[in-house]
């Protein structure tokens, strides 16, 4: 095992990082796919691929992998930068594109996962799930939830997210509201941070972002490295409509 990865030993074996070398990562989206990356990048996935057409504001520095120098820049411009800066012999390709019906089957080819990122801004994510089932990729949706972090894993061969829903409108809060929360209100274990969170932002005159916080990008960061290693390696994954819920609150 290499000098760079020789901590993660007992961990990791060394046939287990040389598979997680060669592994093959699509980020599609790179706000809270800049956390994800970097933990990815860390612990050994050395061939990443990530698409975001934004750019850093201000307002994503509470939360993502930038800093005030890169207000203005392509995100995944100055994403490579820093993920150079830690392996620059890292395999790191970045296209400043939004990813739309037209360029996503070209872009995911040749991929082992990819991390499905995307705003619910249209019915772009659905359609980037439906590719990849078809070409077998397995999919990793990572959620901030301000004090927690949220991640489904979605099988080629399994249920998808547009089983809950085909309407992009609000999915993400319909999909939490109805696949964790009402899910835990039924064991008689009720989530009531997460419910306090949902009816406040409900509540919210003004259509906004919803709130998010550092603490829960970097628990999505570490969960979403830990499947990829799973999916690497060929151990067990918990898939959709199953899920991956981390937060002290639960403690």
């Amino acid at each position: 095992m290499k000098e760079r990865y020789s901590r993660n030993r007992i961990y990791v074996d060394a046939e287990e990082q040389e598979k997680v070398r060669e592994f093959r990562v699509f980020l599609g989206g790179a706000g809270i796919g800049s956390i994800i990356s970097e933990c990815a990048l860390r612990f050994g996935f050395e061939t990443l691929t990530i698409v975001d057409g934004d750019k850093v504001e201000e307002s994503n520095l509470n939360r993502q992998n930038y800093r005030i120098c890169d207000i203005g820049k392509p995100k995944v411009e100055a994403l490579k930068e820093r993920l150079l800066s830690i392996n620059p012999n890292a395999n790191i390709t970045v296209v400043n594109a939004f990813i739309d019906k037209d360029n996503m089957v070209e872009l995911l080819k040749g991929h082992s996962a990819a991390v499905n990122a995307l705003d619910f801004s249209s019915n772009v994510p659905f359609l980037f799930d439906a590719h990849c089932r078809q070409c077998k990729i397995p999919v990793l949706h990572p959620y901030n939830l301000g004090w927690g972090g949220l991640v489904m894993a979605v099988s080629p061969d399994g249920s998808q997210l547009s089983d809950l829903s085909d309407d992009y409108h609000n999915f993400e809060a319909r999909l939490v509201q109805r696949r964790i929360i009402d899910y835990f209100r039924l064991l008689g274990s009720p989530k009531r941070w997460l419910e306090d969170i949902m009816a406040r932002y409900k509540a919210e005159k003004s259509p906004a972002p919803p709130p998010q916080l550092a603490v829960a990008s970097w628990i999505v960061g570490g969960l979403c490295t830990n499947l990829l290693f799973c999916l690497a390696t060929g151990y067990r994954v918990k898939w959709y409509p199953d899920f991956y819920l981390s937060s002290i609150k639960d403690n």
